[in-house]
C-alpha cells in the first residue's frame, strides 16, 4: 500500500500559517482582498468560486465580487477590470475564463490583469517570471499546488528525474519551470510522445496533467515512484471523477501518490488565497 499524498493536510497548513500573516496585516491597516470577476452562471466557475470564498474566509482574505450575465460588453467588463487594476485596497484579481469567444480576446483579457495582480498565474508576464525565476506576478495555482504537496511531504526534487505528462501554460510547462528552479531534471511529455509509457517508467517523480481520464497504467509506473496525479476529469468508462491515473491500479504499487480528488485539486484554492496575501504584501512593500 503506497503513502496518500493528501491535499487537506498541505491545506491545513497554509491556513494555518496565513491565518497568522493575515492578523499582522490587519495590525497594519491592510486587509488582503480579492476581486472575482465572473460572466454567467458556469457549474465549474460556482464551485471553484464557493471553495475560494471557504478558503478565504478561513485565513480572514476579503472577496469582492463582479458578476456579470452573459451579454455583458467588452467596454463594460474592461471598465470594471481596470476600476479593480486601479484600486489599492484590491490586491488579487481573478478572472474565471474562458469568456464568451464571439466578443473576448482571450489573449487581450489575460494581459488586461495588472501582474502584480494577477493571483491566478495567467498573464503574460507572470509566465515570464516563471521562466526567468523572477517575483513577476505569481505561478498558475494548479502548477504550485502541486510544488507545496511536494514541499509539504518533504519530497526533495533536486537531481531528480522528474516526468511531466502535459504541455499546457496552465499546468504542464508551469510546474516544469518551477521543477527546474528547484534543480529537478526534467522531461517534459505528452500523448504525442513514442513510447510514453518507457519513459515514465523510468521517473522518480511522474507528475500526470494530460487530461485524459486513466490514461497512466501500471506499466507507466515503478515501485519506487512518487505519482502527482493533477488530472481531473469525469470518467464515463467508469461512470465516476478521475484523474489522469488509474488509481486502483497504480496506488497499490507505486511508492507514493496523490487521491483525486482530494489531492492536487483541493490544494489550488489554498494557494490562490496564499498569493493574494503575497500580492498584498509586495503592492504594500513589506518584505517576506
Amino acid at each position: 500500500m503506497s503513502r496518500l499524498l493528501k491535499g487537506k493536510d498541505v491545506t491545513k497548513a497554509l491556513n494555518e500559517k496565513n491565518t497568522v500573516v493575515v492578523q499582522q496585516l490587519k495590525e497594519k491597516g491592510i486587509t488582503p482582498t480579492l476581486a472575482i470577476f465572473r460572466v454567467g452562471e458556469k457549474d465549474a466557475d460556482l464551485s471553484y468560486e464557493k471553495g475560494a470564498y471557504k478558503r478565504c474566509e478561513e485565513v480572514g482574505v476579503i472577496i469582492k465580487q463582479y458578476l456579470f450575465s452573459e451579454d455583458v460588453t467588452v467596454d463594460e467588463f474592461y471598465e470594471k477590470l481596470d476600476e479593480a487594476n486601479n484600486d489599492p485596497d484590491i490586491h488579487g484579481i481573478l478572472v474565471f475564463r474562458p469568456l464568451p469567444k464571439d466578443r473576448f480576446d482571450d489573449e487581450v483579457l489575460r494581459n488586461r490583469i495588472a501582474p502584480e495582480k494577477d493571483v491566478d498565474g495567467c498573464s503574460n508576464l507572470s509566465l515570464a517570471g516563471i521562466f526567468t525565476n523572477k517575483n513577476l506576478g505569481f505561478a498558475p495555482c494548479t502548477a504550485e499546488a502541486a510544488m507545496a504537496i511536494l514541499e509539504h511531504y518533504d519530497i526533495d526534487v533536486e537531481g531528480k528525474n522528474v516526468v511531466v505528462i502535459g504541455r499546457s501554460l496552465v499546468i504542464g510547462k508551469p510546474v516544469s519551470m518551477l521543477l527546474l528552479n528547484k534543480n529537478a531534471t526534467v522531461t517534459i511529455c505528452h500523448t504525442k510522445t513514442k513510447q510514453l509509457s518507457d519513459v515514465c517508467a523510468k521517473a522518480d517523480i511522474l507528475i500526470c496533467c494530460a487530461g485524459r481520464p486513466g490514461m497512466i497504467t501500471r506499466e507507466f509506473t515503478n515501485p519506487k515512484q512518487i505519482v502527482i496525479d493533477v488530472g481531473i476529469d469525469w470518467d464515463h468508462k467508469r461512470n465516476k471523477l478521475s484523474g489522469d491515473v488509474l488509481f486502483e491500479e497504480v496506488e497499490e504499487y507505486v511508492d507514493s501518490i496523490t487521491p483525486v480528488p482530494g489531492g492536487v485539486g483541493s490544494v489550488t484554492t489554498a494557494i490562490l488565497v496564499d498569493h493574494v496575501i503575497k500580492a498584498s504584501k509586495r503592492l504594500n512593500k513589506i518584505q517576506d
